[in-house]
């Protein structure tokens, strides 16, 4: 199964503090680990929440919110990533999604880069911006409500020309969290929580994608990230596979969900 694990912002990580060298050094080779064991997908952190934008649709109407963004809802229900010139092209672009499913909301935020950490110099020239919009569950979505079909070619026809605008990176979309887990690691211990969850009220700092074979191999993975990073919340959900939806051609949500490019 592929899973998105979802680490959680602190003080530290809102205040833009860069994580130290043995931060960064543990990571890189926790990372190579998992490249190498072939369960590696994907990870991005991100910016603090000073540098996002949230956007709230309701009712036809667009409410715009600047950082810094406080916690409320902040289940995900899915994911877009994608490479623009502006974050006005990136809100652009996820008004036009909130078009196509109606009332919801979206957090619009920067993808922190090598460069931002001081691994690797900042490429010459204007260099396009990496930004994450994750839109937030709803009853619909934690109900797993499927979308209608006219909604899911509407979405396709999206991520279509997304792609060939050479805009979106990545997609997914998550399963309810009635299937996902919540870990907190603090003073040695763990504790693991089953979904659903009432709340979710910490904005998100970043995330690791996994694909692996069972629940025990999350886990193990899971702790070895805490032990990287030190006291910390995750939140755990399945990722949408092809076979959990109903195909619709040419440009049904089966082509929309799990879009990588």
């Amino acid at each position: 199964m592929r899973v998105m694990i979802m680490h959680k912002v602190n003080e530290s990580t809102e205040a833009g503090v860069l994580p130290g060298p043995e931060v960064l050094a543990g990571m890189g080779r926790l990372i190579q680990e998992m490249v190498q064991a072939g369960v590696f997908l994907d990870a991005a952190g991100l910016k603090p929440s000073s540098t996002r934008v949230r956007l709230n649709f309701s009712r036809g109407e667009r409410e715009v919110t600047k950082g810094p963004l406080v916690g409320r809802n902040e289940l995900i229900a899915g994911f877009a990533l994608m490479k623009v010139r502006s974050m006005e092209e990136a809100i652009a672009w996820a008004t036009r999604f909130a078009q196509v499913v109606g009332d919801v909301e979206i957090d619009v935020g920067p993808v922190t880069e090598p460069w931002d950490l001081g691994v690797a110099p900042r490429p010459p020239g204007e260099v396009p911006l990496r930004v994450l919009a994750m839109h937030k569950a709803d009853e619909s979505s934690e109900a797993f409500a499927a979308p209608n079909p006219e909604t899911m070619a509407e979405m396709g026809k999206l991520i279509e020309e997304m792609t060939k605008a050479g805009v979106l990176l990545a997609t997914e979309g998550l399963k309810p969290s009635s299937e996902g887990w919540r870990l907190r690691y603090g003073g040695g211990k763990r504790t693991v929580i089953d979904g659903p969850f009432a709340e979710s009220k910490e904005l998100i700092a970043g995330y690791v994608m996994l694909r692996v074979k069972s629940r025990e191999e999350l886990l193990d993975w899971a702790g070895r990230f805490a032990a990287v990073v030190g006291d910390v919340e995750l939140d755990v959900r399945p990722l949408f596979e092809d076979s959990d939806l109903a195909p619709v051609e040419p440009h049904g949500r089966g082509a929309a969900e799990g879009r990588r490019a």
